[in-house]
């Protein structure tokens, strides 16, 4: 199959994505699923980086916090990125 062509998201419909990909990596947070966690964050905030300001007011503020405060606690460049630490072997 082919992969369409997707016109960047853009207005009302990247909102929707931002909000969409926020939840994503809560439901995954919640289960305990660092890893995907992570890629969703990231996609998430790559997109939200994107929106103007008056856009970035239509998210909900409950994802906003997320995203931006409580996550980055978790998941900040001042952690230890996945996969770096070294196991000791006895």
């Amino acid at each position: 199959m082919f992969k369409k062509e997707e016109k960047p998201l853009e207005g009302e419909a990247l909102i929707k994505e931002v909000c969409r990909r926020i939840r994503v990596a809560r439901s995954y947070w919640d289960a305990h699923n660092n890893r995907a966690c992570r890629k969703e964050r990231e996609q998430a905030l790559l997109l939200y980086n994107r929106l103007s300001k008056q856009e970035k007011e239509k998210i909900p503020q409950v994802l906003r916090v997320w995203l931006r405060y409580r996550s980055e606690k978790y998941f900040g460049s001042h952690r230890t990125p996945p996969g770096k630490r070294k196991k000791n072997r006895g």
